[in-house]
């Protein structure tokens, strides 16, 4: 019975977020983007990507149609934003965006002064509507950054392979990997400072002390076959411990999601 309450609240948070969503208008710029690209070639590049996961403001209002939080969802990537409480200024820091996507988040660190972003997906989603790096580049040209995009897997990372990152973002991964405690200790191999990491987790069993973790066979969560772990908030912090961060932070919950940062 507490399960299925547990359960019931849970989908009532999702709906109400959603509603929220849906009524909350973002502002966005009207002025031309950083590289000066005309609002028509703006839009001519934008409309040959055809599948947007993040929606990027990309100048003249413009923005790219994303479909995180929801279909098309013109607010879910920046209403995650704001719940990551990202530090203000991060200038002279490194940073390291795994599973980046379109880079939203790494444009926006760049914006907020990070001296060197890298941003790596290995773009597993074979079964989604997917272009690779397709929406990066176009959004990376229109907004004349410099972060770099390099095609790999989280298992891939290593201090001689990648280098060190001051701070290394891992954003709607965690759950889709079969070997979460390796990927971990990868991160952990490659981070100075600090990890901000946001997740699916499970918040129906166990308690504050003791650590469970459900594996999905199936499509259980979302209809979504990649999703395979759902961690409840002591084995997330007891993995992340083990993979060598010294402190864990619960930054924001809401629903069946969960943000954290971890301490090296």
């Amino acid at each position: 019975m507490i399960v299925f309450l547990k359960k019931l609240i849970i989908k009532i948070e999702r709906q109400i977020i959603k509603l929220i969503l849906f009524f909350r208008k973002e502002i966005v710029s009207s002025s031309p983007p950083p590289s000066g690209i005309d609002k028509e070639t703006v839009f001519k590049k934008v409309a040959e990507v055809p599948f947007w996961w993040h929606s990027i403001d990309l100048g003249y209002g413009i923005v790219a149609p994303g479909h995180q939080g929801g279909i098309k969802h013109p607010t879910g990537t920046k209403n995650l934003l704001r719940n990551l409480k990202f530090p203000n200024d991060l200038s002279g820091k490194s940073v390291l965006d795994i599973g980046a996507w379109d880079g939203f988040f790494s444009f926006e660190v760049e914006k907020r002064g990070a001296s060197s972003v890298l941003a790596i997906d290995n773009f597993y989603r074979d079964k989604l509507e997917h272009t690779e790096s397709q929406g990066f580049e176009v959004a990376k040209e229109i907004l004349k950054s410099n972060v770099q995009f390099k095609k790999a897997s989280v298992y891939d990372l290593s201090p001689e392979k990648f280098g060190m990152f001051d701070v290394v973002l891992f954003f709607g991964v965690f759950y889709h990997l079969k070997y979460p405690l390796l990927a971990l200790e990868k991160i952990f191999s490659v981070t100075k400072e600090m990890l901000i990491m946001e997740t699916h987790y499970d918040p129906y069993y166990g308690n504050k002390n003791t650590p469970l973790a459900t594996f999905y066979e199936k499509d259980q969560i979302n209809k979504d076959p990649t999703t395979w772990w759902g961690l409840n908030k002591a084995c997330l912090f007891a993995i992340l411990r083990t993979a060598g961060f010294r402190e864990v932070k619960v930054v924001y919950r809401y629903a069946d999601r969960i943000i954290l940062k971890a301490y090296k």
